[in-house]
C-alpha cells in the first residue's frame, strides 16, 4: 500500500492498458480518477476497485479538463501522479493521410497528453512530489509503416516527457515514458478488424501475425504495462526521469 494518500489521474482509463493502470495503482493504495468520453467502461471498470472514481472528459479539449481538475480534486485532493495513456490510432498510407486524420491523431495522442498534464504541475512543484508516466508506445522510439501520423504523434510524446522532466527534476517531480509493442487491448482489437477487413486474411492469421513482430512470439499484457507505471511511482524511482522504458517483447528500434 505504498500509494496510501496519493491521488492519481490515468486518462483513457475504462479499458486496456488504461484500466490494468488504475486497478494497480488502487491496489497500491492510491484513489484513482480515470477518465474518458464513453461513460459504460469507466464505469465497469471504476466498480471493480472502491479506490476508483470515474469521470467523462475528452482530452483535446483544455475546458474538459479543467472541469475534470475540479470536480475530482475536490472530492479527492490534488492529483499526485498523472498517467496520459488516452490514444487512438488510425491506418492509411501516407499519400491518403487526410488533414483530418493528421490532427485527430495527434490531437488525442500528444495534444490531449500535455492538456491532461499542464493543470497538475504546479501543485506538484508546491507539494515537492509527483510522477508523470506518459503511456507511448514502440512507436515512439522506431518506425512503423501505414500509421504516420500515430508514429508522429507517439514520438513527440517521448519528447515531451523528456523536456519535462528537465523542468522540474529540481522539484520532486519524474517525467518518463512507458513505451509498449504490440498489446492485447480494444485498441489493437481495432487494429486487427481493420487489417482483417482490409486484406480478407483471417483474424487468427492476423492476430498471429502482430504477434510475430515481438520476438518472444506473444502479445504483451496490459498487466506489464501497469507493472511498470508501479515501478515508476515507487520512492526508489526517483531518479528515473527522462526515461522512455520500452516494454517490446524483445523487439529492436
Amino acid at each position: 500500500m505504498a500509494l496510501v494518500g496519493k491521488h492519481a489521474l490515468v486518462t483513457g482509463g475504462g479499458s486496456g492498458i488504461g484500466a490494468a493502470i488504475a486497478m494497480a495503482l488502487a491496489e497500491a493504495g492510491a484513489n484513482v480518477t480515470i477518465c474518458g468520453r464513453r461513460r459504460e467502461p469507466l464505469e465497469a471498470t471504476a466498480a471493480r476497485h472502491n479506490n476508483i472514481a470515474a469521470e467523462i472528459a475528452d482530452v483535446t479539449n483544455d475546458e474538459s479538463i479543467a472541469q475534470l481538475y475540479a470536480r475530482a480534486q475536490t472530492v479527492r485532493g490534488a492529483f499526485d501522479i498523472v498517467v496520459p495513456n488516452a490514444g487512438s490510432a488510425r491506418s492509411a498510407p501516407a499519400e491518403k493521410v487526410t488533414r483530418e486524420l493528421w490532427m485527430s491523431t495527434l490531437n488525442v495522442n500528444l495534444t490531449g497528453a500535455f492538456l491532461s498534464v499542464q493543470p497538475a504541475i504546479a501543485g506538484m512543484r508546491q507539494r515537492g512530489w509527483g510522477r508523470i508516466i506518459f503511456i507511448a508506445s514502440t512507436a515512439g522510439l522506431k518506425g512503423y509503416p501505414y500509421v504516420a501520423p500515430y508514429v508522429a504523434a507517439k514520438h513527440g510524446v517521448v519528447g515531451l516527457a523528456r523536456a519535462l522532466a528537465l523542468e522540474i527534476a529540481k522539484d520532486g517531480i519524474t517525467s518518463n515514458a512507458v513505451c509498449p509493442g504490440y498489446t492485447e487491448t480494444p485498441l489493437l482489437n481495432q487494429a486487427v478488424a481493420r487489417i482483417v477487413a482490409n486484406t480478407q486474411r483471417s483474424e487468427a492469421d492476423v492476430r498471429a501475425a502482430l504477434a510475430a513482430d515481438n520476438p518472444d512470439g506473444r502479445l504483451i499484457q496490459p498487466q506489464e504495462v501497469a507493472d511498470v507505471v508501479l515501478r515508476l511511482c515507487a520512492e526508489e524511482s526517483a531518479s528515473v526521469t527522462g526515461q522512455a522504458i520500452a516494454v517490446p517483447g524483445g523487439e529492436p528500434w
